[in-house]
């Protein structure tokens, strides 16, 4: 039996040791060398798709690669992050995330996936501002107002949502909690029809996006009374937060991109080194900001860390306001 020196032994040890991690360094350096698909959770033409079209055009350009949008909407975004899930972790499937994943891991009872354990937090893209808002059958013209006029008319004052369980029905009942006002929560399959209603009356209020609803405000057809994010918005710089009335409240739609897990964290770290670098970019950062988004430039372990404290904030209110899927 040949038996080398100790020196040479520890040596050849130390370099097999290696071989992974040089491996895994060596196959980052070399990727993207084909397609990379981005699954989206939703239909063409929403806030995320176009936002996540947008990033992976700028990936495309940047990494020489073809980075496409796979739409793949159902059961409130959870088909197409369980296919990201069970997809290789290779870099070459990665998919769009947001706040319905946070809201999902309480809503149901029963998923096939574990969120915050399958899912690797690459980089996050945006946040989506929502408005407190109401129609001219309101008289409200301030938070405090609104608040006495919704407990005084407690079962007349129909709030409409995204549907149940979105971003904009969680930051209405999340008002409803913390001011204990009474409204009835009226969903609806998207913004689009929600905001119909509402401007025709047959809603009086709504927790709905900036970008959808701005161009109606700025035409006085809608009263915009509170911004939901922490801070005061460019877009509507003279509308104050919710948090200024109601302290520590904050709500706000959110989107970024998750791989599976076990994904090299060398592909992880280049991708969010990119996305960042698009975010940073003065014609990008415009074209959001300029349709009342905000961008979310952070590291995989922010982002990460956004995760694990929406999923929390979440869970109480679903719990808290006993909401059921559709």
């Amino acid at each position: 039996m040949l038996r080398l020196p100790r020196r040479q032994f520890l040596h050849l040890a130390a370099g097999a040791a290696a071989l992974p991690a040089v491996s895994r360094i060596a196959k980052a350096q070399g990727y993207p060398t084909r397609l990379v698909r981005i699954i989206v959770n939703f239909p063409p033409g929403g806030a995320a798709d176009i936002i996540t079209r947008i990033m992976g055009q700028w990936l495309t350009e940047r990494l020489r690669q073809p980075f496409v949008i796979e739409n793949r909407p159902g059961a409130g975004g959870n088909i197409g992050t369980e296919a990201v899930v069970r997809a290789p972790p290779d870099g070459y499937t990665l998919g769009q995330v947001g706040a319905n994943n946070t809201i999902n891991t309480s809503l149901y009872d029963k998923l096939n996936y574990n969120f915050i354990r399958d899912i690797v937090p690459v980089a996050g893209l945006f946040r989506l501002p929502l408005v407190l808002e109401v129609n001219s059958l309101v008289p409200a013209k301030t938070v405090p107002e609104f608040i006495a006029y919704a407990k005084a008319s407690t079962g007349k004052l129909n709030m409409s949502s995204f549907g149940i369980g979105t971003a904009s029905h969680l930051a209405g009942e999340l008002f409803k909690l913390t001011t204990g006002s009474d409204m009835v929560h009226v969903p609806y399959r998207g913004s689009t029809p929600a905001l119909t209603d509402l401007l025709a009356g047959q809603v009086q209020v709504a927790f709905d996006s900036v970008p959808a609803s701005i161009e109606f405000i700025r035409a006085g057809r809608l009263r915009p009374l509170a911004v939901t994010t922490a801070r005061r918005l460019e877009t509507l710089p003279d509308v104050p937060t919710v948090g200024e009335f109601v302290p520590g409240y904050e709500a706000s739609g959110w989107g970024g991109v998750g791989a599976p897990r076990n994904t090299p964290p060398e592909i992880i770290d280049m991708l969010n080194k990119e996305i960042n670098a698009g975010l940073a970019d003065p014609k990008i950062k415009a074209r959001l900001e300029d349709i009342g988004y905000v961008v979310l430039v952070s590291s995989p372990s922010e982002f990460g860390k956004l995760i694990a404290e929406e999923t929390e904030k979440w869970g109480k209110v679903i719990r808290a306001a006993n909401i059921k899927p559709e």
